[in-house]
């Protein structure tokens, strides 16, 4: 010990050592009363406040070619070329970048949007790890998509969670202007 006039622990009195315990155990019992009560709605650690996006959008395109233009860095370059974003200048003109395999990362919007693909099921699946440039260090959300046949195009369903909180509006409407919308005109201008 660093005080000279502290005894050591084997030489202090028994009633030191006993209301060292029952303190310690006190500070324990008052700590979890107080992560109780902050978690009061988040019981057994379980967030029932968290926002999501859920978004379905049909494609005259086979899901092929949908799965395609979103996990092919050049398929998808020509689409980003038809977003908001990149209309307004706001991507700087970099090009797509992207290594399409499980553990593979991309940078899309001119690495607006990063992240790595955590599954690709060929035609059926694509899970991404996916983050915003201006979120904080480390925070990622989850997206994604399911590729399934309606009639002779693909019906596409998001989704999408795990994001700062706040910014489900923005999201929900940057996932209008920059990926739907430019995969509309995209396979339209394919035919």
């Amino acid at each position: 010990m660093s005080d000279r006039n502290a005894l050591p622990a084997q030489t202090q009195p028994a009633a030191t050592r006993r209301q060292m315990i029952v303190g310690t155990t006190a500070a324990a019992v008052g700590l979890a009363m107080c992560s109780i009560d902050a978690s009061a709605a988040a019981e057994d650690g379980i967030v029932h406040s968290a926002e999501a996006i859920h978004q379905e959008r049909s494609f005259q395109a086979s899901r092929k070619r949908v799965y395609e233009a979103l996990t092919d860095a050049q398929e998808f370059h020509k689409v980003s070329l038809l977003s908001a974003a990149v209309q307004s200048g706001a991507t700087g003109g970099k090009p797509t970048e992207m290594v399409s395999e499980a553990g593979g990362a991309f940078a899309l919007f001119g690495g607006y949007i990063t992240g790595r693909f955590l599954e690709l099921s060929p035609h059926e699946r694509i899970v991404q790890a996916w983050r915003s440039q201006s979120w904080q260090a480390g925070d990622f959300s989850i997206v994604k998509f399911e590729l399934t046949d309606q009639g002779s195009g693909t019906k596409l369903v998001l989704s999408h969670g795990g994001f700062p909180d706040g910014t489900s509006e923005h999201l929900a409407a940057g996932w209008k202007a920059n990926y739907w919308e430019p995969l509309e005109k995209y396979f339209s201008g394919m035919k």
